[in-house]
C-alpha cells in the first residue's frame, strides 16, 4: 500500500445504503463468526459462511451488501481490486449465496467475507464511552492518534471485537469503487470540525 493515509486521520463504519440493492443475511454463519471474534481461537476460525439474499429479486446484488458490524462482505470484483490494500488487517472467507457453493472465480455468486483479525489497543477508554453491556458496542469512540494503526485498511479494538473500524484511506478506495453502494459513517477524527455519526452502529 502506498502513503494513503488521509489529514487529518478518520475512523468510520460502513455499511450498506439504502437503496434498490439486495443486502445478505448470514443466518447462523453469523454465530461462527461472532464466536471466533470472541475467543480469537484457532479452532473457532470460519473457513466459510452462508449467506441468503434479501430484497426485491429484481433489484441488483450489492458488493458490499453485509451490515453487520464485524462482518464485511465484498463481491469477487472488489476483494480481487482491493486484496493488496486488505490483506495486512485479515483475510477473504468464502461465502456461498443461497445454497449455491462458494465460488472459485469471479462471477455473479462470488463473495468473500472480509475476516479482519488485527486487533489494535488504540481507544480511549476515559473519553469514550463504556461498551453496551448486550452487543458491546461503543456509542461513542475516542481513539489515540499516536495509536491509531493508520497503516491498516480496518481492525478491531479489545473493547469491542465484535465491530469493525475503517481507516479513512479504506473508506475512500470503497467509495471509489461502489459509488452510492456504501454508506460511511464517521466515527472519530482529528479534525474536531468534522460531525460524527450519533448512532454509528445502527441502521
Amino acid at each position: 500500500m502506498t502513503d494513503t493515509t488521509p489529514n487529518p486521520r478518520s475512523v468510520y463504519r460502513l455499511l450498506p445504503r439504502m437503496g434498490e440493492f439486495r443486502t445478505l443475511l448470514l443466518g447462523s454463519s453469523l454465530r461462527k463468526l461472532i464466536r471466533w471474534q470472541i475467543t480469537g481461537a484457532d479452532s473457532d476460525l470460519p473457513t466459510s459462511f452462508d449467506g441468503t439474499w434479501d430484497g426485491n429479486p429484481g433489484w441488483r446484488s450489492s458488493e458490499f451488501p453485509s451490515g453487520y458490524p464485524g462482518a464485511p462482505v465484498l463481491s469477487g470484483r472488489v476483494a480481487g481490486l482491493l486484496a493488496d490494500d486488505l490483506a495486512e488487517a485479515g483475510r477473504f472467507v468464502p461465502v456461498a449465496t443461497d445454497g449455491a457453493a462458494p465460488a472459485d472465480s469471479s462471477g455473479p455468486d462470488d463473495y468473500v467475507l472480509y475476516l479482519v483479525e488485527r486487533i489494535v489497543d488504540c481507544l480511549d477508554t476515559r473519553r469514550s464511552s463504556r461498551p453496551k453491556k448486550t452487543t458491546g458496542e461503543i456509542t461513542k469512540a475516542v481513539f489515540r492518534p499516536e495509536a491509531l494503526p493508520s497503516h491498516l485498511a480496518a481492525f478491531r479494538v479489545p473493547e469491542y471485537r465484535g465491530g469493525i473500524y475503517w481507516n479513512g484511506w479504506a473508506v475512500g478506495l470503497l467509495t471509489e469503487l461502489l459509488g452510492d453502494e456504501v454508506e460511511s459513517r464517521l466515527v472519530w477524527s482529528e479534525d474536531p470540525s468534522l460531525p460524527v455519526h450519533p448512532h454509528p452502529w445502527g441502521f
